[in-house]
C-alpha cells in the first residue's frame, strides 16, 4: 500500500488519543445502543450510504459483540488478533476477513503500526459484485448470498490469505482510496470494484480459511478449485489421482459437499465460460465451443440452449457488448 494512504490511515483519532490518556475501554455510545453488544451501522454509516471505510481503533479491547451489517476488515499493515466464534485468528498484513452478521468477534489490542481499515457494508450494496459473478459455484458466492437474504442460520466468516496476489492489493487499495478520498461517482467505481474484487478472489478460493471448512467443504473448494482451472479438459480420474483418492469414493463425495455431480459441476462451469466468450469476444461460435472443451458443435448447440433457451448466435445478439 502507498506510504501517502498509510500515513493517513496510521493518524492518531481523537479516540485512540482518549485511550493513550488513559481511558481503557471503548466508547461504546460511538459503536451501539445502550444495553446491547451488536455494532450499529446506523452510528458508522453516513445517511443514504451503502459502504463506509474507517480505520479499526487500536490500542483498546473489543469485548465480543455482533454486527447487523456485513464487515470487512482489510489488514494494511502489521496484524491484528481476533477470537471470531471461539476461534483464534490472526490477520496478518495483506490478508481480508469477512464477516457475517452473526459471527461473534473479539479483537485484542492493536499497535501503533498495526494499520487496519474496517469496511462497514449494508448487504444491498453487493448486488452488483453478485451479477458480476453470475452463477459460479463457490464459498465467497454463498456466502454474499446467504447474507442478502438474512438466511445465514450459523455465524460465519471467510478469512483470504491473498497478501501475495497483486491485483487482489490493487483492488482493495483503489476501493480504500475512493471512499476515503470521496471521489465523484464513488457508489459505481465502489461496485464495480467490489465486483472485481469477488472474481479475482473466486480464483483464489485455495488461499481461503472459515469456520465452515469441514473436511468435506475443504473437498468442495479443491474440487471447484481444479475445475476452474482444468474444465476444457479435466478428468475426474485425473483429479482423484492427484489427490489419492478411489474415483468412486471421490465421485459420491462430490455429490454430498456440492450437490452435483462432477461431470455437472464441469458442464456448469464451461456454459459459463461460453456465454461470457460469446458476449466479450469476437471469437466464432465453433471457436467458443471448442475453447470451452465441446468437439461436437451439434452438441454445443443442444445443451447451450437447454441452458439458455436460445441459440449460441442469438445469446451473442442480445447480450454481446
Amino acid at each position: 500500500m502507498t506510504e501517502e494512504i498509510l500515513r493517513e490511515l496510521g493518524q492518531i483519532t481523537p479516540e485512540e488519543q482518549r485511550i493513550l490518556d488513559g481511558d481503557a475501554n471503548i466508547q461504546k455510545d460511538i459503536y451501539m445502543e445502550l444495553g446491547t453488544d451488536v455494532i450499529d451501522a446506523g452510528k458508522l454509516l453516513e445517511e443514504g450510504k451503502l459502504i463506509q471505510v474507517r480505520p479499526h481503533t487500536r490500542f483498546v479491547h473489543f469485548p465480543r459483540h455482533t454486527h447487523n451489517y456485513i464487515e470487512v476488515i482489510y489488514m494494511c499493515a502489521g496484524s491484528t488478533h481476533h477470537v471470531i466464534d471461539g476461534e483464534d485468528i490472526t490477520l496478518r498484513q495483506g490478508e481480508l476477513l469477512f464477516l457475517n452478521q452473526k459471527a461473534k468477534q473479539e479483537i485484542y489490542p492493536a499497535g501503533r503500526e498495526d494499520i487496519a481499515v474496517n469496511f462497514i457494508v449494508l448487504p444491498e450494496f453487493f448486488d452488483y459484485g453478485l451479477k458480476m459473478m453470475e452463477v459460479e459455484e463457490n464459498q465467497l458466492r454463498d456466502f454474499i448470498v446467504d447474507c442478502l437474504k438474512g438466511e445465514n442460520e450459523a455465524s460465519g466468516y471467510l478469512h483470504f490469505k491473498v497478501s501475495e496476489v497483486l491485483p487482489v492489493q490493487n483492488l482493495l487499495e483503489n476501493l480504500i482510496w475512493t471512499i476515503w478520498n470521496r471521489q465523484p461517482n464513488k457508489r459505481s467505481i465502489n461496485q464495480v470494484t467490489m465486483g472485481l474484487l469477488f472474481l479475482q478472489l473466486m480464483n483464489h478460493m485455495d488461499k481461503l480459511e472459515t469456520n465452515q471448512n469441514s473436511e468435506r467443504q475443504k473437498l468442495a473448494i479443491t474440487v471447484l478449485s481444479y475445475i476452474e482451472e482444468h474444465y476444457r479438459d479435466g478428468e475426474l480420474s485425473e483429479l482423484a489421482e492427484r489427490l489419492h483418492y478411489d474415483i468412486s469414493w471421490l465421485s459420491k463425495e462430490i455429490r454430498k459437499c456440492t450437490g452435483r455431480t462432477y461431470t455437472e459441476l464441469v458442464q456448469n462451469k464451461r456454459l459459463n465460460q461460453a456465454a461470457y466468450l460469446l458476449c466479450n469476444t469476437g471469437l466464432s461460435v465453433m471457436d467458443v465451443s471448442f475453447a470451452c472443451g465441446y468437439e461436437n458443435i451439434s452438441y454445443f448447440h443442444r445443451i447451450f440452449q437447454d441452458r439458455y433457451g436460445t441459440t449460441p448466435r442469438k445469446y451473442r445478439l442480445e447480450h454481446g457488448k
